[in-house]
Parts: C-alpha cells; structure tokens; sequence
C-alpha cells in the first residue's frame, strides 16, 4: 500500500498562487491513478484534477484554466498547481493513489484563500 503525505497548502489572497505537492513512498506512482479532491467545511468531497494510469488528465470545471496536475515519477511526487486562487478554493486538499489493489489517501492540506 502507497503512502502518501501532502504539502504547500496555505494562506494565501485571491489572485494568488500555490503549488501542493504530493509525495509517495512504498510504492511507485507510475502505477496508479493520481488524484487531487478537496474537502470544505459542510460540502461534498470533490474531485478537483486527476492524472490517469493511462497518463488522461481531467479537471473539475471550477477549476479549469486555473489548476495543473502533474507527476515527476523519478521523485515518486504528484503536484497540484493552483493559480489565480478563489475564496472558493478554500478547502482541504487530499491526494488519492488508486489502482485495482489500492486506493490509498493521504491526511490532506489546508488551502486558504482569504484576503
């Protein structure tokens, strides 16, 4: 089972940018799907950006234009890039590994957007 520790989240004002990062160890990304979801008070958890096995990204239109998922499989490390950030962005920000034998989740990171 992948285990995956989150970070990079923050206070920042809208207009801003933050870059969460993603780090796995006990196993390699390369063989999962890769997922950012988010969590704020009272809502649904939300799917925000995914990276495929099949290398297929997807975002969450709110967040389209503005978010960029990536992976660096030699650091085994998935990033979010968050630009142009939006009170409504404000959340807990959760990294997900999934494969047939694992769905693995981090402990998440605190993004807020507040001016």
């Amino acid at each position: 089972q992948v285990h995956l520790v989150e970070s990079g989240g923050g206070l920042v004002q809208p207009g801003g940018s933050l870059r969460l990062s993603c780090e796995a160890s006990g196993s390699s990304i390369s063989i999962y799907s890769m997922n950012w979801y988010r969590q704020a008070p009272g809502k649904q958890r939300e799917l925000v950006a995914n990276d495929n096995s099949d290398r297929t990204i997807g975002y969450a239109d709110s967040v389209k234009g503005r978010f960029t998922i990536s992976r660096d499989n030699a650091k085994n490390t998935v990033y979010l890039q968050m630009n142009n950030l939006k009170p409504e962005d404000t959340a807990i920000y959760l990294c997900n590994a999934r494969n047939h034998f694992d769905n693995s989740w981090g402990m998440g990171t605190q993004v807020t957007v507040s001016s």
